[in-house]
């Protein structure tokens, strides 16, 4: 398992992570959040999320007065690294070999750091300096450290003579004496030989310039190389891919100039995984550093820097064994010293366990008994571990909501939006529309999210199986996302639910003379269903000529018993049996979820007897006889046919001698009778009707009374005067409507009121004399006006119509529309039709209220009379006639006859502040 590369980015890694939570302001002056401690040859500090989060670190390195800012290549040169968590816990390690830590002969160091913390505003800034100071003596002859982001190997340099590969003793020591001074060395370190492994020499300045640090302290000579540098390179051992570092840097000491070959080299690999256990697997001989024979002896385990004993190794699943070749750390994935951090690949959820341990070497040599001390510090992170999240449908049907739990995550994600049928909502957006979306934090860290919605809500997608039961249909999409990378993944879910809820609709009928009377009660599907009325389908031209009302909860028709969807069942001497057939079918399936068969006598004479000796009679087609056509019948006389016919009726009038009549006496009494038929062969011998037709056989007949004597007398009487109609009142209603906009097709209903309008949207407004068809009245808008409340003659007021004109003081005039003749208007000059901007009153540029009531007083004239003045039309005036008046003077009705003028408000109308 290789390092994680973001670890390597030192302050940036830190940043986002700090961004991604919500800011609190700290005491420059706490140091609660802050732990410090000496663990061998490094130091550590913990910095708590407490602390840290929602801010912006920055780290400098104090040197005595001077302040180092530790840029991430100055962190890796210098010997410091720092790892955070996704909660925001921040360590950071500092070596005790490290540039700018106070070294006092190499046994107690001082280390100074200041965190820097900077909020949203970068003037706001917390500072705490903090100071370490660890004592370490036991030092090995060479000790290799291997940190985050660099290598480092010191060496003593009391054992560096008997290393040494060549001295210079002679008369050369001049001429080396000046190119030392020349490199800038000549107390120190004066070259290096990097192998990589060809040699490549460099003098100290050219190889701090590359990255590199070389110093020395009183009794050790010191070396560091940040990882992936031009002159490591890489090296299988034992199957471990090893990262290497070899260098033979020349000194000045004081018997003369000396060389040293230094080696270091850190696991680049060498972690196996399973479903539970980490393994790593460290070289147990790392043949880059060791020539000779070796004995290990010591050998610890640690986790972030600080070494277990066997009793915290064992209560946390440790294990530290060795095998002929390695070294190997076992560790169970999921321990407490680890975490586990949530990621999103190819928008799919997964996670990976994160943990650093740490292993501790001592080698000694066989041969020349000097001790390698080998510590390493290496993070191991889990290859991608895909995660299902259970969903949980808790859903109870009979309370109509669904309800779903999502689960678990980790701390790290965040639910962002879900998107539905309609569209995508944020969590906040679904909670303003009704949705209950929730976030559960359970005990071991993790989270779950829940969301409730009503089965009635309009995300939800309906469906009827069978004709009583109905399937909910819920799709949903969770939009998530990690922290604080931001990365998003998705959650389908899809939800169901079936309920037998659904209750049908009702009809009833009754009939009176003339007409059936349907009442359809709606069910759950509300008016969202087929209405077959007789044969057809009810359409919006059959539903105009059968009264056709809806309300929403219910539906009315009215057919006359005539109507085209009706049968005739029957036909007597008085009546007719008329059928009217309702059935209301579901639009998705054609169930019949309701039907009707209303049937009802009406009045009807089949025959007519009149004294002239003249009969009529009507043959009508009843529904045994549906192929039958009315105007085929024919009387006994096949040449008198129907005087009027047509789908449905036949009407004959003739006269008794005529027509194959028969007459018959009985006592005092006369019968002429004869017979409606249907001929199966005309004159021509061509069939009328299939044979296998019903006979179609109408018996009418009159009795006349015989020999009956009646005297019929009258008498004469000159009128005294003409007759004439008397004269009779009313009252003629008038009434103002605001229209919902210039077609005057839709007003606004009282339960509307108040009305919300913009400043200076139009408003609609129409005149109409009610109940009036005579043309010769005319309706005239006199005086309009509006007023700051609803009492009709309250100051302060505004003209909208003087006199039956706009008001020519105001800058918005009103505008008068035409009326023309339509379905609705049958008169135009019963109507008046005009606009006005939306305004409210003002004083001192302040919004008195922000509503206004419009008032009118209109008059109702005679146009056929000349006598009436009144009835010049709307806004008729003599030219140059002045009609304005200041805004607050009281109205001045106009006509004195106040039978014919009519005062009318309209409601509230409110200003809207958007």
């Amino acid at each position: 398992m290789l390092r994680l590369g973001n670890i390597l980015l030192w302050m940036a890694a830190a940043i986002i992570l700090c961004q991604a939570r919500p800011n609190v302001k700290l005491n420059s002056q706490s140091s609660s959040g802050l732990r410090s401690d000496c663990a061998a040859n490094i130091m550590r500090l913990s910095l708590d999320k407490a602390l840290a989060v929602g801010n912006q670190l920055e780290v400098e390195a104090i040197n005595g007065t001077k302040h180092i800012l530790l840029t991430p290549s100055m962190a890796a040169q210098c010997g410091y690294s720092m790892e955070s968590d996704p909660w925001g816990n921040t360590r950071i390690y500092t070596s005790l070999m490290g540039c700018f830590v106070d070294n006092k002969d190499d046994a107690t160091f001082n280390v100074g750091l200041r965190l820097q913390m900077y909020d949203e505003n970068p003037s706001d800034v917390v500072s705490h300096d903090v100071s370490q100071t660890c004592s370490y003596t036991r030092w090995a002859t060479r000790e290799i450290l291997c940190d985050r982001n660099y290598m480092e190997v010191s060496h003593h340099m009391a054992n560096l003579d008997a290393e040494a590969k060549g001295q210079t003793r002679d008369g050369k020591d001049e001429k080396l004496n000046a190119n030392l001074e020349a490199s800038g060395a000549s107390q120190g370190i004066w070259k290096m030989t990097f192998y990589t492994p060809e040699p490549v020499a460099m003098v100290l300045q050219e190889a701090e310039q590359a990255g590199y640090a070389a110093k020395t302290t009183s009794s050790r000579l010191v070396m560091r190389s940040p990882y992936n540098t031009a002159e490591t390179y890489s090296e299988d051992v034992a199957g471990v891919l090893m990262e290497v570092f070899r260098v033979s840097a020349y000194y000045m000491a004081p018997q003369g100039l000396n060389v040293v070959n230094l080696a270091a080299a850190c696991p680049k690999g060498g972690v196996l995984f399973t479903e539970d256990m980490i393994s790593w697997h460290v070289p147990r001989r790392v043949t880059p550093l060791l020539d000779g024979r070796i004995t290990v002896s010591e050998m610890h385990m640690g986790i972030n820097g600080q070494r277990l004993d066997r009793s915290q190794m064992a209560a946390r699943g440790y294990t530290l064994s060795t095998t002929d070749f390695h070294i190997v750390v076992e560790i169970p994935v999921g321990s407490p010293d680890g975490y586990y951090k949530s990621h999103a690949t190819d928008y799919q959820y997964h996670i990976t366990y994160f943990v650093e341990p740490m292993l501790e070497v001592l080698w000694r040599e066989d041969d020349t008994q000097d001790d390698t001390r080998y510590k390493v510090l290496f993070p191991i992170m889990t290859p991608l571990m895909p995660q299902s999240p259970q969903v949980k449908d808790d859903t109870v049907p009979e309370t109509r909501v669904f309800s779903v739990l999502l689960g678990t995550f980790l701390h790290d994600v965040e639910l962002r939006n879900i998107t539905f049928s309609t569209g995508v909502l944020t969590v906040e957006e679904s909670n303003a529309k009704g949705f209950t979306v929730q976030e559960h934090s359970l005990a071991n860290g993790s989270k779950s999210f829940s969301l409730q919605v009503p089965f009635d809500a309009d995300v939800v997608l309906k469906h009827n199986p069978e004709r009583l039961v109905t399937s909910y249909f819920l799709p949903l999409i969770f939009g998530l996302i990690v922290l604080p990378e931001e990365t998003p993944f998705a959650l389908p879910v899809d939800l169901q639910a079936s309920l037998q809820d659904i209750v049908l609709p009702i009809m009833a009928g009754t009939c009176d003379q003339n007409q059936f009377y349907i009442s359809v009660k709606f069910g759950s599907h509300g008016s969202n269903f087929k209405a077959i009325v007789g044969p057809r389908e009810l359409t919006a031209e059959m539903a105009e000529d059968y009264n056709f009302y809806e309300n929403g909860t219910h539906l009315n028709l009215i057919l006359p018993y005539t109507a085209k969807d009706t049968v005739f069942e029957l036909l007597t001497a008085e009546s007719v049996k008329s059928r009217i057939d309702l059935l209301l079918l579901d639009r998705a399936n054609d169930w019949v979820l309701a039907d009707l068969y209303l049937a009802c006598y009406f009045p009807l004479k089949a025959t007519e007897c009149h004294p002239n000796g003249t009969m009529t009679a009507v043959a009508v087609k009843v529904e045994s006889t549906r192929n039958l056509k009315p105007s085929q019948l024919t009387l006994k006389d096949q040449s008198c046919t129907p005087q009027f016919s047509d789908d449905r009726f036949a009407y004959f009038s003739f006269s008794v001698d005529t027509c194959g009549t028969t007459r018959t006496f009985f006592d005092n009494y006369m019968m002429y009778e004869n017979e409606i038929r249907l001929s199966y062969n005309n004159a021509k011998g061509a069939a009328n009707t299939s044979p296998v037709d019903p006979d179609y056989r109408q018996t009418i007949s009159c009795f006349y009374v015989v020999n009956e004597t009646q005297t019929v007398a009258f008498s004469a009487k000159p009128r005294t005067y003409e007759p004439a109609a008397e004269i009779g009142t009313g009252q003629l209603m008038v009434q103002m409507r605001l229209s919902q906009d210039p077609s005057y097709e839709l007003f606004y209903q009282a339960e509307d009121y108040p009305v919300v309008k913009y400043l200076q949207q139009p408003l609609y407004f129409e005149v109409e004399l009610m109940h009036s068809t005579d043309p010769h009245l005319e309706l005239i808008a006199e005086n309009c006006w509006a007023t700051l409340y609803e009492d009709r003659t309250s100051l302060p007021s505004w003209d909208i119509i003087v006199d039956s004109c706009e008001n020519r003081n105001d800058s918005y005039a009103t505008i008068f529309h035409p009326v023309v003749s339509d379905s609705r208007v049958l008169v135009p000059s019963h109507i008046k039709r005009f606009s006005v901007k939306m305004f409210t009153f003002t004083k001192d540029d302040e919004v008195l209220k922000d509503q206004i009531y419009v008032h009118c007083d209109a008059v109702i004239c005679d146009t056929s009379s000349q006598a009436d003045g009144s009835c010049r039309g709307q806004c008729v005036h003599p030219p140059g006639q002045s009609y304005s008046r200041p805004a607050g003077v009281k109205k001045v009705r106009r006509s004195t006859d106040l039978t014919r003028q009519r005062q009318i408000s309209s409601g509230a109308i409110i200003l809207s502040n958007l």
